[in-house]
């Protein structure tokens, strides 16, 4: 949770992100690393991005996380509510 809070509140402080959502549940994570089947518990930090900020914002995840190779999936969106788009475009401005 330490380490979701400080890449959360990094990437917001420097206008990288909008908002950042931290699921408070942890998820169990079966995957595979180095040629064996890992688990681990993780949480999930979801941040809200433009696609111009898109390269910045994963060089700091990557410089602040942990991970050797950190989770960074870009989800494009078709749409939204026409306030919160726009609220995302100011606060990203």
């Amino acid at each position: 949770m330490a380490e979701a809070r400080k890449i959360a509140k990094a990437v917001v402080g420097k206008r990288l992100a909008a908002c950042a959502n931290i699921l408070c549940g942890t998820a169990e994570s079966v995957y595979w690393w180095k040629g064996k089947v890992e688990t681990g518990r993780e949480r999930l930090l979801l941040i809200k991005t433009s696609a111009k900020k898109q390269g910045r914002l994963e060089e700091e995840v990557r410089r602040l996380h942990s991970y050797d190779v950190p989770e960074f999936l870009v989800v494009e969106v078709a749409g939204g509510s026409r306030d919160y788009v726009a609220w995302l475009a100011d606060v990203l401005r």
